[in-house]
């Protein structure tokens, strides 16, 4: 159990962090929520009623399909685009998919390459682009519960209002959905662009997202 958890101590800290900062989301969340309710006249609700609410759950999704598509598109913008001077690119010269000797496929996969790398056709391809499609999937997937949960919560305000319920097509071109959409968006793509241009000048020491702390700054590709 100890050599397990040291070595996979980097994505345990991350789902254990995700897990509180989840928990305390739905407990200010609720918090806010059961205030509204008694302005309104309402009666509060519990915990588990409450991460059951379609606001619950659009406040969450769209947070969701946004880290995704910034993964996403950073993991296929990387394959052609170039910075010189950052670690989180690829050395200037190799943009592109590279060769099957660089990629170590087919016949230049090794021992220990995952089976697939050895095959060809449609199971090469698939493994090949398999992060991006993951990556791509969990993004449409988390982009479509944001518009339902989103259109729901929109159609019970309205209906409270006296309003006619709006139609899913209606929800997701209108400003609602890309108000709370892009404001995500932009400072996904803001810290994005910081990490590459900050690493080119910038160390620390010890990560792998670092250059070593003596390299130059217009190194390339080369991590701690």
């Amino acid at each position: 159990m100890k050599r397990f958890l040291k070595e996979n101590s980097l994505s345990l800290f991350f789902l254990l962090i995700f897990a509180l900062a989840l928990v305390g989301q739905a407990l200010a969340g609720q918090a806010k929520f059961n205030d509204q309710q008694l302005v309104d006249g309402g009666q509060p609700i519990s915990l588990v009623e409450y991460v059951a609410t379609s606001d619950f759950a659009v406040d969450v999704a769209e947070n969701w399909q946004s880290e995704y598509l910034q993964f996403l598109l950073f993991i296929l913008a990387t394959v052609w685009l170039v910075q010189r001077g950052s670690p989180e690119s690829k050395e200037l010269g190799k943009e592109g998919g590279e060769s099957d000797e660089d990629q170590l496929v087919g016949e230049h996969a090794r021992r220990d390459s995952p089976a697939w790398a050895t095959a060809g056709g449609l199971r090469k391809a698939l493994i090949s682009n398999s992060l991006g499609w993951v990556m791509g999937l969990v993004f449409a997937l988390s982009w479509l519960a944001q518009s339902v949960a989103g259109l729901a919560a929109g159609n019970a305000e309205r209906l409270a209002e006296l309003r006619d319920p709006e139609s899913w097509g209606g929800y997701v071109t209108g400003p609602e959905f890309w108000s709370r959409t892009l404001q995500n968006w932009q400072s996904e793509f803001l810290a994005v662009a910081s990490m590459v241009a900050l690493s080119i000048y910038l160390r620390q020491r010890g990560s792998a997202e670092s250059k070593p702390v003596g390299s130059p700054h217009d190194a390339t590709g080369v991590e701690g």
